[in-house]
C-alpha cells in the first residue's frame, strides 16, 4: 500500500512559513497596541468616571435643568455627540449626561457579561441612580436606540420620554452582521482583532463614513471625532459583538414596543443607507400609536451630525409631550416630514 510521506524538506518549509506568519502577526499586534496607546494619549478622557456593579463607566455631564441622557451608536463614543454640537446645544436647556457605553471610549466591558441592550440598560439605570437621577429623557442613536428602548421597557419610572434616532428595531437579513459574527468568536476573533482588524478598519474607514453620512456630505465638524480610538482592538471587539447581536436582539424585542407608554419621538434620515427608515423607524411608529415620526429629507444614518437642529427639535417635542402627559392631555399620533 502506497503511503504519502511528507519529506523533511517540505516539513521544514511548512514550519518556516508558520513561524514567519506567527512573527508577522506578533509584530502587527505590538504595532496596534502602540497605536492604541497613542490614541488614548492624544485623546484623554474629558469627563468623569463612576463604578457600577464592578464596571467603570465614563460619562460627560454638562448644563443644568431636567436630565437628558445621550447613548451613542455602535463603534462610536461620547465625542460623536460632542463633535455634532448636540451636547452644547442641549446643555442650554437641560442637564446633559452622555455615556461611553460599555467597551467604547473609556468605559469598561467585562467579558463575563453578554452586553445585550437589556444588560446595558440595567447598567445605565444603576449609574443614573448613583448619580441621583430619578427621571430623565433618553436619546439613543442607532444601537444606542436599542438600549434606550430597553431602558423605557425595563425602567419606565425612570424614563420620562424617548428620542429614538436611526434605530434598528425589526430583524432583517444583514450580510455584514453575519461576517462580523465570525470576528466575535473567541480565540480566532481575538487574534484577528489584535492583528489585521485595526488595519482593515483603517482601510475601510473612508467608505464606511461615506455610507453612514450619505447622501449628505460628511460635515467638517466630524473631523473632531477621534477615529483612531475606534481602531483599538478593545473597541473593535465591542463593535463586532454588538453587530453580531443586532438581528437576534431586534427579533427578541420586536413584540414588546407597545409597552412603551411614555412620549416617544422617532427621528430618521429619509435616505439612510445603513438602516431603512420606513421598514424600521416607520414600522416602529405604527407599532406605538402615540409616537411621532420625523423623516429628515436628504439625511442619512448620521442625522444628528448633518441635521442637528432636527434632532434637537425632537428633544424639545418630547419635553412638550411630557408636560402635556403630566397634565393628563393625550398626545396625538402623527407623521412629521
Amino acid at each position: 500500500m502506497n503511503r504519502h510521506v511528507v519529506s523533511p524538506t517540505k516539513s521544514h518549509s511548512y514550519a518556516l512559513a508558520a513561524g514567519v506568519a506567527a512573527g508577522v502577526l506578533m509584530i502587527t499586534a505590538l504595532v496596534n497596541r502602540r497605536l492604541a496607546k497613542k490614541a488614548e494619549k492624544d485623546n484623554p478622557p474629558e469627563g468623569e468616571f463612576i463604578e457600577v456593579n464592578g464596571v467603570r463607566l465614563h460619562y460627560v455631564a454638562q448644563g443644568e435643568g431636567k436630565t437628558l441622557v445621550l447613548l451613542h451608536g455602535n463603534g462610536s463614543m461620547i465625542q460623536d455627540f460632542e463633535s455634532s454640537g448636540l451636547i452644547n446645544l442641549a446643555a442650554r436647556t437641560y442637564r446633559v449626561i452622555a455615556f461611553d457605553r460599555p467597551g467604547y471610549g473609556y468605559s469598561e466591558r467585562p467579558p463575563s457579561t453578554i452586553w445585550t441592550p437589556d444588560a446595558q440598560a440595567a447598567l445605565i439605570h444603576a449609574a443614573l441612580v448613583r448619580l441621583g437621577i430619578k427621571r430623565a429623557v433618553v436619546l439613543g442613536h442607532s444601537w444606542g436606540a436599542s438600549v434606550a428602548v430597553a431602558l423605557g421597557l425595563k425602567f419606565p419610572a425612570m424614563v420620562r420620554g424617548l428620542i429614538l434616532v436611526s434605530g434598528y428595531y425589526y430583524p432583517t437579513e444583514r450580510l455584514e452582521t453575519t461576517l462580523l459574527a465570525g470576528l466575535s468568536i473567541p480565540v480566532i476573533g481575538d487574534i484577528l482583532r489584535y492583528t489585521v482588524g485595526p488595519i482593515a478598519s483603517r482601510l475601510a474607514w473612508p467608505a464606511m463614513v461615506r455610507k453612514i453620512f450619505g447622501p449628505a456630505p460628511t460635515p467638517e465638524k466630524f473631523n473632531g471625532f477621534p477615529r483612531e480610538m475606534t481602531f483599538r482592538p478593545s473597541q473593535l471587539g465591542a463593535s463586532e459583538a454588538e453587530a453580531a447581536m443586532m438581528v437576534p436582539d431586534a427579533w427578541a424585542a420586536s413584540d414588546s414596543y407597545q409597552g412603551l407608554k411614555m412620549p416617544v419621538v422617532i427621528v430618521a434620515g429619509e435616505n439612510d443607507r445603513l438602516i431603512n427608515a420606513d421598514s424600521q423607524s416607520g414600522r416602529l411608529h405604527s407599532a406605538i400609536p402615540h409616537s411621532t415620526f420625523h423623516r429628515v429629507p436628504g439625511a442619512g444614518h448620521m442625522v444628528h451630525q448633518t441635521a442637528t437642529d432636527s434632532v434637537m427639535s425632537g428633544i424639545e417635542e418630547v419635553a412638550r409631550q411630557c408636560a402635556l402627559q403630566q397634565q393628563g392631555v393625550a398626545t396625538p399620533h402623527r407623521v412629521s416630514a
